[in-house]
């Protein structure tokens, strides 16, 4: 079967925040112009915010601009920030709260809310659909199209139907052909075609290596007399400092007595022993944080990597044919440890200058380079800006000492000291040999308030169609048993959150094997960043496949 292709003038890879932001914005100018727009959003999950998981504490500034009359039209911001609380944690007993005369100006949350970014999503995709977007759920974008002249065509979303070892199944449906003026790529944090565009254009020349995190987080119902409507609660220090780890913790809660819970572990990490996943079970023995859920239960579970380089790892967001926003573009916000309103800013400032270019009779393929400029002269600009010494200063000085130097950055220097920290090492280089590394003893989970990696991806509601090509490509299949298991106890039985891969040995020979149970995958991404060897290539698999969260 050949492909068939569809022609608009603006496709758009992904439903997140950016993504959706950018369509209703292109609409909206469209409308205004009284110019017609044909505009079109591929999603890869089974339906819009189906994969999309954060904290999330939310700053309403680029949803203000965008929906002035949000409010009316039901977004669903429902809970807002009524108290911060800030806690030093020395160790699983004892805490200190932080004064707040002593805490970061924009670690304050007034006038922000608390939010689920799925369901948020799931709204901007029917104000989209109402202004004549249309949005593809289930649609994978697996290839990249070119003209002849080297600029962005479009893309192809991916095969359906294809067995394991890569003949057609009698379901096979080949993959659909979009064809584009501009192409949006807005994955998600590490995207796959994000990866191939900054690779083939350069777009990462003269730039620090991005830096990431993994987020972990879980939903729970709690007892009435455990919850506190509106109140935002963040920590730092265990159980992360024991490992030499940074990262923090939070713990927010939303209406209906639930409340959401995580813990972000920096992928800087050294010690190869480390579990994310681990960590964050630990972490929930914390009296400061146990005191909400005991008597509760747990609903949800899910985890995401997430950027965090700032602006001096931003990639160049241009090139002929397209644009790299939001999370693509490492628009992740500091010391504010939200970049939800951040992502939404990037792609309405790409839909500007695309439908510029494209209300002046432009058929599309050039480098639309003054959105660099636009960028950089927006508040998105100013606040990254202003946040691009934080990142840096965690992994240089770990999480106290950097909190304090994040102090005095912000509150005394207004973000506006006169040089930028760097971090030069990317994060799967940061790996100390395992025999060189503390053995870290964590504890079995006690099924009440800790669990098992199983038992919370069967909370995550991942599926994947079984009899399909494994998404978790290999360069060199030998390299975890020949060097990764042996420099580093292969780290990626411990960084998955998700049990996906494992060091099996075979009941008749008792020969190792490295196993990838590709069907638990929550697509965090995060073996493709962390893999010392850089091995492990993410690639979506079929469209619907992964997670399907809900309320995450």
């Amino acid at each position: 079967m050949e492909r068939e292709s569809m022609p608009f003038d603006v496709v758009i890879v992904g439903a997140g925040p950016s993504g959706l932001s950018a369509a209703c914005r292109l609409m909206q100018r469209s409308q205004e112009a009284g110019q017609e727009l044909s505009v079109c959003v591929v999603e890869k999950g089974s339906e819009v915010g189906a994969h999309i998981l954060s904290g999330a504490v939310f700053e309403p500034t680029a949803l203000n601009e965008l929906f002035p009359d949000w409010k009316e039209k039901g977004a669903p911001l429902n809970t807002e920030v009524v108290s911060d609380d800030i806690y030093w944690l020395s160790s699983q007993e004892k805490a200190m709260k932080v004064p707040g005369v002593f805490v970061p100006k924009t670690m304050h949350n007034e006038g922000n809310y608390i939010i689920s970014l799925g369901n948020l999503c799931r709204w901007l995709a029917e104000q989209a659909e109402s202004l004549g977007v249309e949005v593809f759920p289930g649609f994978a974008a697996n290839e990249i199209l070119f003209n002849e002249d080297g600029s962005v065509k479009g893309i192809a979303t991916g095969d359906m139907g294809i067995s394991a070892n890569g003949e057609k199944k009698d379901s096979y449906m080949p993959g659909m052909e979009l064809h584009a003026k501009y192409t949006l790529f807005s994955e998600g944090c590490r995207g796959q075609l994000g990866k191939e565009l900054i690779s083939r254009f350069n777009l990462d020349e003269g730039k620090d290596p991005q830096h990431y995190g993994i987020g972990i987080k879980e939903l729970w119902d709690i007892a009435p007399e455990n919850h506190s409507e509106g109140l935002v609660v963040h920590t730092a220090g265990w159980p992360l400092n024991e490992s030499g780890s940074t990262g923090g913790g939070f713990l927010y809660h939303i209406e209906n007595n639930q409340v959401v819970l995580g813990l972000i572990t920096d992928l800087s990490y050294s010690n190869p022993h480390v579990s994310p996943f681990e960590e964050f079970q630990r972490y929930k023995q914390s009296p400061t944080i146990k005191q909400y859920l005991e008597g509760g239960k747990r609903v949800s579970y899910g985890a995401r990597a997430l950027a965090k380089g700032g602006p001096q790892s931003l990639p160049k967001m241009t090139f002929a044919g397209g644009m790299l926003i939001g999370c693509d573009a490492g628009t992740m916000n500091g010391a504010k440890i939200k970049g939800s309103h951040t992502a939404m800013k990037s792609g309405m400032l790409a839909a500007d200058e695309v439908f510029k270019s494209i209300s002046n009779g432009s058929e599309g393929g050039e480098d639309l380079t003054t959105y660099a400029q636009a960028f950089e002269n927006s508040w998105l600009g100013d606040e990254l800006q202003a946040q691009r010494n934080f990142g840096p200063a965690m992994h240089k000085w770990g999480n106290f000492l950097g909190a304090g130097f994040a102090f005095v950055d912000q509150n005394v220097f207004g973000g506006k000291l006169p040089f930028t920290l760097r971090d030069k090492t990317p994060d799967y280089a940061t790996l100390k040999p395992a025999a060189q590394s503390k053995k870290i003893d964590y504890p079995k989970p006690d099924g009440v308030i800790s669990f098992d990696r199983l038992g919370s991806v069967f909370l995550s509601n991942t599926n994947h169609e079984e009899d399909q090509p494994c998404h978790l490509k290999l360069a060199d299949a030998s390299i975890p048993l020949k060097d990764n298991l042996s420099k580093y106890d292969e780290p990626a039985q411990r960084y998955c959150p998700a049990g996906v891969y494992e060091i099996v040995a075979d009941e008749t020979s008792g020969e190792q094997k490295f196993q990838i149970n590709s069907q638990n995958c929550v697509h965090c991404k995060t073996c493709d960043i962390k893999d010392p060897a850089q091995n492990i290539t993410w690639v979506a698999p079929e469209g619907t496949g992964g997670p399907n969260y809900p309320n995450m």
